[in-house]
């Protein structure tokens, strides 16, 4: 984890490959998956360059509601949000770390524990 709470792990797979298996995780799971933006499709429908970026913005309303009753501003950070973007030949995970979200808002420990799944749901995503 860098300085600003955010977790990089690298993917095996290619951006798209990650974008549909992490999609599919999050399904399985009996989550939702709220939207996939693509601002690498965006920017080159536009004339623009930019490398593979491709945001998943996913979670539950059983787990994300109590921890935004319980601290309204956490809304600006939730639903969870994972990035998946080409770094030259290596696909990476970026995410904001559910320690770093609880120390941001003061959650308690039983309300960061409801946002600290997308740990194991990424190590997923890193493995082959």
């Amino acid at each position: 984890m860098i300085g600003n709470g955010v977790v990089t792990k690298d993917s095996p797979r290619s951006v798209i490959d990650t974008v549909r298996f992490l999609s599919d995780t999050v399904t399985a799971k009996g989550m939702k998956v709220f939207a996939v933006i693509d601002h690498s499709a965006e920017a080159h429908a536009h004339g623009l360059e930019l490398r593979e970026t491709v945001v998943v913005v996913f979670g539950s309303p059983e787990g994300g509601t109590p921890v935004m009753a319980s601290a309204p501003l956490v809304a600006l950070d939730l639903p969870l949000k994972v990035l998946i973007w080409a770094d030259g030949d290596q696909t990476k995970v970026s995410y904001t770390s559910p320690t770093a979200l609880a120390a941001r808002y003061n959650l308690s420990d039983e309300m960061a524990g409801r946002l600290a799944g997308i740990d194991g749901l990424t190590d997923v995503l890193a493995s082959s």
